[in-house]
């Protein structure tokens, strides 16, 4: 029993009864601090949005200062910004945002702050152009209990770009997709744009000592179906370049159509070579097109749960020093876990004036991560489900060099007590009777390249794991494996 009193009088009092080995979940005891104010007359002395013309006037009016916004729905239309030094916003309120070129919520240049139990969201005019929340050049924020909703935007619902030691917590993303265009004109390996389903849940950019813990990143409304494809359609080019680049599959520039128009991530991690030292723990993300995707170096990736989607987790254009741990990968339709040098990857050389520091994928440990229900997802039909052999369906899948002159290959790879579990062996139930599938995946694990070539990785240790062959075997290179029970 937990009681709060005051001057001796009878208080409010809660009765925990504690599953969590000892710990007291986040909004158990943000509910408690809250009582706690709230009998203490805390939130009294505290200022209010309620005696403001406006949330910001509050700010303005109170640096350094938590400001308590009354539960209701507030309207703007410009983004309301937070800096300085401590302070911030809370309370069981909702904020709504009308203009899709605008942020909710802006932090720059701010330290100490918190932003607690807030509830963000857009009307739904237009696309979004800019993220939920922004926060730039800043240090020790904590976001926590926030629900950002129906942000609708190929910018983020929440990006942390160029700070350090922030935390995103316990925090809802909800409906954070659009339909757009994914415009890769710009790039001379690409030159083309296309339809899409895009936008991201989290986005850590150019960031150190990032935490995001326990947070829910959910989709309901654009899942990747063939009905979505066809109202919209989905990977239709509308710039194609004259000649084909580089980075263009033949197809595609032959057809003037590509099929990754699922495009995005619940989150993602980049910075290569400045990003480090980020946790990303205990996260649930659904029907995001990338689960967790990373660019970056010294990741904790442990305990998340990834449901529906195109991949789980992926770490590519130069990720170092990484671990992938206890993570449940499921429903996911073209590769559970990929590790590829992607064209931002380079070697370290000095050219004159210019000196380019290694971007390697190196030194990374994917352990005891389970993948099941793998191809019984959204948008198998668009994957491997094409194809009777599983195309290019993998659980986990280790992939060549974009660039193989330029992009130095995998390196220092463990993979180890991993299971990929084929969920047709046991059977499902199909016009009453038991219908044991093969498996949708054609291997297991798949290592691109020729043993001993110039592009195949170099230190690679597969071991102790329990894979399920799949459509073709464990593995293309079986002789790779070592101690994988059948």
């Amino acid at each position: 029993m937990f009681c709060i009193g005051q001057d001796g009088q009878d208080g409010i009092c809660f009765e925990i009864h504690n599953t969590f080995d000892g710990e007291i979940t986040g909004l158990l005891l943000r509910t408690l601090i809250f009582a706690l104010l709230l009998w203490g007359g805390a939130i009294a002395e505290l200022p209010s949005v309620a005696d403001y013309p406006s949330i910001q006037t509050a700010i303005d009016a109170n640096p350094g200062t938590m400001v308590h916004v009354p539960p209701g729905e507030y309207r703007i239309d410009t983004a309301i910004r937070i800096g300085g030094s401590g302070g911030g916003l809370y309370g069981f309120a909702t904020i709504i945002q009308s203009n899709p070129a605008a942020s909710i919520l802006e932090i720059y240049q701010g330290k100490d702050l918190r932003l607690n139990s807030l509830t963000l969201k857009r009307s739904g005019e237009g696309v979004a152009t800019e993220p939920g929340i922004m926060c730039r050049e800043s240090e020790n924020i904590d976001l926590e209990g926030l629900e950002v909703v129906s942000h609708h935007g190929r910018a983020a619902a929440i990006e942390i770009r160029s700070c350090k030691n922030s935390t995103v917590r316990d925090c809802l993303i909800q409906d954070y997709k659009a339909v757009t265009v994914d415009d890769r004109t710009q790039s001379p390996l690409h030159g083309y744009s296309f339809r899409c389903i895009d936008g991201t849940g989290i986005i850590v950019n150019v960031s150190t000592g990032t935490r995001l813990l326990d947070n829910r990143i959910l989709e309901s409304r654009l899942w990747p179906t063939r009905a979505m494809k066809d109202e919209h359609k989905l990977g239709e080019m509308l710039v194609r370049p004259e000649k084909q680049t580089r980075l263009i599959p033949p197809d595609a520039w032959e057809s003037g159509y590509v099929n990754n128009w699922h495009q995005g991530s619940g989150i993602v991690v980049t910075g290569p070579r400045d990003t480090r030292g980020t946790v990303i723990r205990g996260n649930v993300i659904e029907h995001a097109a990338q689960g967790i995707d990373l660019h970056s170096d010294e990741v904790l990736c442990v305990d998340n749960v990834v449901r529906y989607g195109m991949m789980g987790v992926k770490m590519t254009h130069g990720c170092s020093n990484v671990i992938v741990k206890g993570n449940l990968l499921s429903y996911i339709d073209l590769w559970g876990i990929l590790v590829n040098p992607g064209s931002s990857s380079n070697y370290a050389r000095v050219d004159g004036d210019t000196v380019k520091e290694n971007n390697h994928d190196s030194g990374i440990m994917i352990v005891d991560n389970m993948i099941s229900h793998y191809g019984y997802g959204d948008e198998y039909w668009n994957w491997g489900g094409q194809h009777k052999d599983g195309g290019g369906s993998y659980a986990i899948a280790l992939l060549g060099p974009q660039l193989p002159e330029e992009n130095p290959p995998l390196s220092d790879i463990l993979i180890q007590g991993n299971m990929v579990y084929d969920s047709g062996r046991t059977g499902k139930i199909k016009d009453g009777a038991v219908v044991v599938e093969p498996p949708r995946y054609r291997y297991a694990i798949r290592v691109e390249g020729t043993p001993g070539s110039d592009t195949f990785p170099k230190n690679l240790i597969i071991r102790d794991n329990l894979f399920h062959p799949g459509k073709d075997g464990i593995c293309n290179l079986p002789e790779l494996i070592d101690r994988n029970p059948e």
